[in-house]
């Protein structure tokens, strides 16, 4: 049977691909690209999505990991986008429960900081109006001693309470990975490592793009009636290539996020604080044994591709969060790994840096390429609603937009009500195909339904686990991805489908040998491809751990 989303059939997709006008080709694989891609296939309109790196490999993989309510949006009065955005994040809850998860958020409240007592309390209590916070998960304001016992370590100089409200946590490349599955599984035809090389016109209308399989070097000819341009950071570059960059163009920001132990950071609950230097808002937040803290905000000139943390980063991070958290004492040595990701904002020509939007907007070319820029993961959703109203107007297709009722890949747990009783029910019959419990409690929590699918794995063809030297958990976790994830290389393996490069690097060191070998095997690499995929593993490994200068430092001695 053929898999819809094999990494071992990438070349039958594309030939698909071009043998077929389409009626929508997407260029850009992150949740923006994934996004309109599931809205285009509901609606019935034939679909296809190209890719130039991994799905997710951009800035969907490298944010805060957090749906968003838009409590920042508050403080600049922007009622009508914090009660959109608050209702996004309910939906995306209910569709994908399986990688959202409530998280109580503490907010400090200082002398001389951000935020006052009556501030804080009126606005989140704002804010849980608009956004339609559910009733157990609406705001709570603590004075001192009840903020202290809830997060032992803050600073206690200067303390004069706290604010206690709901953020939700994701993974947002599995998040991305979802919603693109869910859309492959609704038709849509989606590549990874698949470069639109330039666009094809006809009498002056963009009618496709000529794109480069970067694995096999092959290229094809992929014809639709309508073409959006969802590259993210990207997308002034398909717009140069359009000749229509003008006006508004991108300006991009990196933020950068410390993973730390839970041993040297241990938090109970996630701490949203202002920076003592420059009143910066930063977050460290708990998950799978560690804490994360970020994000930074500076502007980015440098290769779009790769992103690094930087020395200046890493210390900005760490003397934030020392100045809050004062007897942690944090060094360099704690810092396990890191990413940097970049926020695509949008800048107009003539305006200040200070007028910089953070908003999501559409540009129409004269060719009638459509481009979309900015906008934030939570609103993945109505940004592509808005693009695909557009196109099936355009095309005279009448159907509307459910993606709000739409269950994601993964995401049949019986609701976020469920989720707990659906998540037992699996640990235990993970337990009795033979797994430890800690294995299984890993699966149900990285695969949500699709578990189902491992466990067959594990049933069926488990024993050549063994033949790999792996356990059956890997081995399962390995099959699928390549098979059911369009998982190409290890580096698709250990960041995007696990995020164990971000939250279990030592994990990554223990098995990437295995790995290497088994998907060498199955997808029939030359020598030159395995030491290209194993030097890309290793880099990327070495730049989560270090700062930039010290990396190169080593490349260069």
């Amino acid at each position: 049977m053929v898999k819809p989303f094999s990494a071992i059939q990438r070349n039958t997709y594309l030939e698909e691909m071009e043998n077929n006008e389409l009626d929508l080709l997407v260029i850009g694989g992150g949740i923006t690209g994934a996004g309109i891609a599931l809205d285009a296939s509901v609606r019935g309109l034939s679909t296809g999505l190209i890719e130039m790196q991994d799905f997710a490999a951009g800035t969907s993989s490298r944010s805060t990991k957090l749906v968003h309510g838009g409590l920042r949006y508050l403080k600049q009065f922007e009622i009508k986008l914090v009660a959109e955005v608050g209702k996004e994040r309910a939906i995306v809850y209910e569709n994908a429960p399986h990688v959202t998860s409530p998280e109580w958020m503490l907010l400090p409240i200082m002398k001389g900081g951000t935020f006052g007592k009556l501030s804080t309390s009126v606005g989140l209590k704002a804010y849980d109006k608009l956004a339609g916070v559910k009733r157990n998960e609406r705001r709570n304001m603590l004075n001192k001693k009840a903020t202290l016992e809830k997060a032992p370590l803050l600073r206690k100089e200067g303390l004069k309470g706290s604010g206690v409200y709901v953020e939700y946590k994701t993974d947002d490349a599995r998040l991305t990975l979802e919603i693109m599955k869910e859309a492959v599984h609704r038709g849509t035809k989606a590549t990874n490592y698949t470069k639109a090389e330039t666009l094809l016109y006809k009498d002056g209308r963009v009618i496709g793009a000529k794109v480069k399989d970067l694995v096999t070097g092959k290229t094809f000819d992929i014809k639709a009636k309508r073409v959006v341009n969802a590259a993210g950071p990207w997308v002034d570059d398909l717009r140069e290539i359009d000749g229509s960059k003008k006006g508004k163009f991108l300006y991009l920001t990196k933020g950068v996020h410390l993973v730390i132990d839970q041993s040297r950071l241990p938090l109970k609950h996630a701490v949203y604080f202002d920076t003592e230097d420059d009143g910066r808002m930063v977050f460290a937040i708990p998950r799978d044994g560690k804490t994360y803290v970020g994000t930074t905000d500076t502007y980015y000139d440098g290769r779009i591709a790769s992103p690094r943390m930087t020395q200046e980063d890493l210390d900005y991070i760490l003397k934030a969060t020392n100045y809050v958290f004062p007897s942690l004492k944090l060094e360099e040595k704690d810092v396990e790994s890191s990413w940097a990701g970049l926020r695509p904002l949008i800048h107009e020509e003539g305006k200040s840096a200070s007028e910089i939007s953070r908003k999501d907007e559409t540009f129409i070319s004269d060719s009638g390429l459509i481009s979309i820029a900015g906008g934030k993961l939570t609103g993945y959703r109505k940004m592509a609603e808005r693009i695909v109203d557009m196109v099936a107007k355009d095309l005279g297709v009448k159907g509307k937009c459910t993606t709000d009722k739409i269950v994601l890949s993964g995401g049949a747990v019986g609701g976020s009500n469920g989720l707990a009783a659906f998540q037992k029910e699996q640990v235990k019959a993970g337990m009795n195909l033979g797994l430890e419990k800690k294995e299984a409690e890993k699966l149900v929590k990285l695969y949500g339904s699709n578990v189902k699918r491992i466990y067959e794995i594990i049933e069926t063809t488990g024993e050549e686990a063994k033949h790999f030297h792996m356990p059956k958990s890997l081995y399962a976790s390995l099959v699928y991805g390549l098979e059911e994830e369009m998982t190409v290389s290890p580096l698709d393996f250990f960041n995007r489908r696990t995020g164990s490069l971000f939250f279990d690097i030592h994990w990554v060191k223990e098995w990437k040998e295995q790995v290497v070998n088994y998907l060498s095997y199955r997808l029939h690499w030359t020598r030159e491809q395995r030491e290209q995929y194993i030097e890309e593993l290793e880099r990327e490994m070495a730049y989560a751990m270090n700062p930039e200068e010290k990396v190169q430092e080593k490349t260069h001695a």
